[in-house]
């Protein structure tokens, strides 16, 4: 007899979340134990549901890599008993830390799905529903008694995205999230289409590894015309800093006034990387390809490639934690992990 796959539902908080009060109008936090009374959709779906919450949901806005070690925690506590994980989270900073998780779970062997919302749950026109259901239904899927998805993804809007490539583009549309240089992993119409070439593909299979170490030490700047040497100066020099994160023009490029070019040297010969990413939405850094990033090349800043800023910051972080010698984290960073960049 076929098992129904059992899927763990995990509410840090975030719109989804929410109902509003039908006599006041204000939102409050919804109780997950009673989801399959206000749902019922969900148990049409092939599996079983069981939820956990965080005892006091937080606003994305005030998600921190403390709380992205909770959410590993249950995951890890849970990895044997069940088959995959959705986690509703708030949209604000979901592809931080969906970034951020998929550097923390080495060897993924189950899908580990975020979605949320625009409009909380109770709400007449809420995109909540379909989020939620189409998540629930993505992470239970099977094929050939495996499952489908094995890596952290991000769902949104009839759209299934590898978390770590995904960025938050709109604060009003339904259709929030965008992943500009990685296609989609699946699509929502009247029938879920995979597209397995995309998928992530684990290798030889190993035991699950977790990493729950950050190194919050860093710094993004962004470049503009006319930001100043005494801004840049200050910044590079904060006190403990270990790593950069630099958003150029176009395909990496930047000014080649001396002064910019020495302080960047100066900062990475005190042992601080820098990384160089694009600030447009979609594109690749390629330093060499003009003279204004040649120089970048030179001196020996690190190439983000295609990655977005998300998860460069979140792989900065998670390789600063970890014990790899100065002269082998540039090789590290510009290798892809988990699919964050090509």
């Amino acid at each position: 007899m076929k098992t129904k796959p059992k899927i763990l539902l995990i509410y840090t908080g975030g719109t989804i979340g929410m109902i509003r009060d039908s006599e006041t109008g204000s939102l409050r936090v919804f109780d997950f134990k009673n989801l399959l009374n206000k749902i019922p959709e969900l148990e049409q779906l092939d599996c079983h549901i069981d939820t956990i919450s965080f005892e006091e949901p937080i606003d994305s806005s005030n998600m921190n890599p403390n709380h992205w070690v909770k959410i590993i925690d249950i995951i890890e506590s849970h990895y044997a008993t069940f088959d995959g994980f959705v986690i509703l989270h708030g949209s604000d900073t979901m592809s931080y830390t969906s970034s951020a998780l998929s550097f923390m779970l080495e060897n993924l062997a189950k899908p580990v799905i975020f979605t949320g919302s625009q409009l909380p749950i109770g709400d007449l026109r809420t995109d909540a529903k379909e989020n939620l259901i189409t998540a629930v239904e993505l992470a239970s899927l099977h094929k050939d008694g495996k499952p489908v998805i094995t890596e952290v993804c991000l769902y949104f809007e009839y759209k299934l995205y590898r978390a770590n490539r995904t960025t938050k583009i709109n604060a009003e549309n339904f259709e929030a999230f965008a992943s500009s240089n990685y296609p989609e992993l699946a699509e929502s119409g009247v029938h879920l289409k995979i597209n397995y070439p995309y998928l992530w593909k684990s290798s030889v299979p190993s035991p699950l590894k977790v990493h729950k170490t950050f190194n919050t030490n860093i710094a993004l700047i962004k470049l503009f015309p006319g930001i100043s040497e005494v801004f840049l100066k200050t910044t590079l020099n904060t006190p403990r800093l270990k790593g950069v994160i630099l958003e150029t023009f176009g395909a990496g490029n930047c000014m080649t006034e001396t002064w910019f070019i020495n302080l960047l040297k100066e900062t990475i010969l005190k042992g601080i990387h820098i990384i160089n990413i694009t600030q447009c939405i979609a594109g690749k850094v390629n330093m060499g390809q003009y003279e204004t990033s040649s120089q970048l090349k030179e001196i020996g800043v690190i190439s983000g490639k295609d990655m977005t800023t998300e998860s460069a910051i979140c792989k900065l972080m998670h390789l600063l934690s970890a014990e790899i010698s100065h002269e082998s984290f540039k090789t590290m960073y510009e290798t892809s992990l988990r699919g964050e960049l090509l």
